[in-house]
């Protein structure tokens, strides 16, 4: 005999239906008491069933809901009143004081008398949406660097000490703090620390101390809560709950405002973090690693850095050589920049002629590993096809070589002292040899004869 299935066993079996929802379900009464929630809002809010029945719906505190509370009397919620579907991007607060970012679809149900009976609502939690995004950049990194250890190039001895320290400090979840010059490559590094410790499958956030005011700063790494202050329309996740159970790098530390000092100490410490305009600390766990090219310790003494806090950060520190300390590397990097540009542009570009590499060996790079990959990408600008050369770079670069003192070639130091002396003397003089014979103190011939022994083009040198 067939059995039939009746109205009444789908309705009994109903809770099992709505558990098996990925989404979050929640449904309110007419009055905004919570009526229901399935297993998945559970999950999302951190409340089991039993702690929130029967409580109000703003219990919550999303951050799209003041917009629609209804101003008419007898209504508290303009989905009531209006009967229109919702669809929100919003924050809620889950039991621990910390925000779930979702989606939210609200709609009313209705008797059939045609009686509102309440509303459905369904909650997308879109929480992991920034770590999918700190996975793909670094996905992106790999891609395009992922020569050498971690993305980074080097096999120099300098740079091989500096992998050691990297792979030793990715094992702890001590502090780390990265010092080198700008664009000698701390974020690779901050990354690589953060890819080979066992939160690799957290997520990395990135915060740059120095691009912001201390107000929106602290608010960034933060978060704040809706009415903090002036234009605060909605509650802000800050950068410390993105990166709870990962790493958060914190870039250009040496620039961080004292006020933001002082709370940075205190989450250290406590492990806890206060949003802008709320009093309930919440509890995170992220690894800090930071970074700087400025010198703390003389920070301290012009009582511009906190000496507590350095002590914080200091656990692990790594120090970045520049790249005129590790020239052994310029022609692995050259290598590595060449091919990702050949990749990107198609372009027929074999690499570059020995005078051009010369020219690369030849000069500082006062802006070290990210100097010498901008360069590249002129190059590959500028030449459609063969070998670069060295008219196929930015000026500045030529103009710099001819002021260059001791070229990196085992120079006798005389020499060196004799071409310096020569350059500075035609700085100073703008460049006409007789003032320049004067201030060294030899005849205007022997002037224009080193500048021949050491091939100067006073056209290029950069006078000050």
């Amino acid at each position: 005999m067939e059995i039939e299935t009746t109205e009444f066993e789908l309705i009994e079996n109903w809770d099992k239906i709505l558990n098996l929802l990925n989404d979050g379900l929640m449904i309110v009464r007419p009055d905004g008491s919570i009526f229901h929630i399935n297993r998945a809002m559970e999950k999302i809010l951190g409340y089991k069933r039993s702690e929130i029945i029967g409580r109000p719906c703003l219990m919550l505190n999303c951050d799209a809901c003041e917009p629609l509370m209804s101003k008419v009397p007898g209504t508290w919620c303009t989905l009531f009143y209006e009967a229109k579907n919702i669809q929100k991007e919003c924050l809620v607060v889950k039991k621990d004081g910390s925000y779930a970012s979702v989606i939210k679809k609200a709609s009313l149900l209705y008797r059939s008398t045609g009686e509102v009976l309440g509303a459905v609502e369904i909650f997308t939690d879109v929480s992991n949406v920034q770590k999918l995004d700190s996975e793909l950049n670094r996905l992106s990194q790999q891609l395009y660097g992922g020569i050498g250890f971690q993305g980074i190039i080097g096999k120099s001895g300098l740079m091989k000490k500096v992998f050691g320290v990297v792979e030793k400090a990715a094992n702890s979840d001590a502090p780390v703090i990265v010092f080198g010059e700008s664009g000698t490559g701390k974020e690779l590094v901050a990354q690589a620390i953060h890819n080979l410790s066992k939160r690799r499958e957290g997520p990395f956030v990135q915060v740059n101390s120095a691009a912001l005011n201390p107000a929106l700063l602290e608010s960034e790494l933060f978060g704040h809560i809706k009415g903090a202050f002036t234009g605060a329309y909605r509650h802000r996740m800050g950068r410390f709950e993105y990166a709870n159970g990962g790493s958060l790098f914190l870039d250009e530390i040496g620039d961080l405002p004292p006020s933001v000092q002082v709370k940075l100490l205190r989450v250290l410490e406590s492990k806890k973090i206060e949003r802008v305009g709320d009093q309930e600390p919440i509890g995170v766990d992220a690894r800090i690693i930071s970074a700087t090219n400025k010198n703390l310790k003389a920070l301290i003494e012009e009582k511009k850095f906190r000496e507590d806090l350095f002590f914080r950060i200091n656990v692990i520190p790594i120090t970045l050589p520049p790249l005129r300390d590790r020239m052994d590397d310029v022609p692995l990097l050259v290598k590595s920049f060449v091919d990702q540009m050949q990749m990107l542009t198609k372009k027929e570009i074999t690499g570059l002629t020995a005078e051009a590499m010369n020219l690369f060996m030849t000069y500082r790079w006062p802006g070290n590993v990210r100097e010498l990959k901008a360069a590249i990408e002129y190059a590959f600008v500028i030449k459609d096809s063969g070998l670069i050369g060295p008219n196929d770079f930015p000026g500045h670069i030529l103009e710099y070589n001819e002021a260059d003192v001791c070229h990196y070639n085992g120079a006798p130091e005389k020499d060196c002292e004799e071409k310096t002396a020569l350059i500075e003397a035609l700085k100073r003089s703008m460049g006409n040899k007789s003032h320049a014979a004067r201030i060294l103190g030899i005849s205007r011939g022997t002037v224009w004869n080193r500048m021949r022994k050491y091939n100067i083009n006073p056209k290029r040198i950069v006078f000050s």
